[in-house]
């Protein structure tokens, strides 16, 4: 299975995160990654310089929305936790995304959808001087977000947990949380 670098930046170029994972494969919903747990994630500013992953996940990122996906395993509270981004640019092994601060999170207790850090997205908005098509990008992107989170409706559905079984099954380990 190849590795793919997963490059996140801010709005005015700056290099945000960055975390490698497995090419899992793709589907009628876009590019599936693989990160298992104890995987490096990388930070370019703020307190935090890297961190390693506490759960298995899988990222899903769609061949053209603005957006991407991290569903989680337990024992994560955490479900599903979703960026709004620019649309993905792709390469044999790099995948780079636009984070555009909105941020989606389902937890596991009662499907509680939230979203997080609108207030980031207005100030980066005016500071970065986000052009129209762009904030109407992210809003209409948060809207049906929103909505697939809530009637867990695919790929936010069961569909994820076929590319966890694949994740498993590329890293040898039956419970994930070890």
């Amino acid at each position: 299975m190849e590795r793919v670098e997963l490059v996140l930046r801010k709005y005015d170029g700056r290099p945000h995160r960055r975390v490698t994972g497995l090419k899992l494969g793709t589907d009628e919903f876009g590019t599936w990654i693989g990160t298992p747990r104890r995987t490096l994630v990388r930070y370019s500013y703020g307190w935090r310089r890297f961190e390693w992953t506490r759960e298995d996940s899988v990222r899903l990122i769609p061949h053209d929305g603005w957006w991407m996906a991290m569903f989680l395993a337990e024992p994560s509270r955490k479900d599903v936790y979703c960026d709004i981004t620019a649309p993905a640019e792709h390469t044999a092994s790099r995948i780079t995304v636009v984070d555009l601060d909105i941020d989606l999170i389902r937890y596991r207790a009662g499907h509680r959808v939230v979203i997080d850090d609108e207030d980031e997205f207005e100030e980066h908005r005016r500071r970065f001087g986000y052009p129209d098509e762009v904030v109407a990008g992210a809003r209409a992107a948060t809207d049906v977000l929103h909505e697939a989170l809530t009637t867990a409706g695919e790929p936010f559905g069961a569909h994820h947990g076929v590319w966890m079984a694949r994740l498993s099954a590329a890293t040898g380990r039956r419970d994930r949380r070890t």
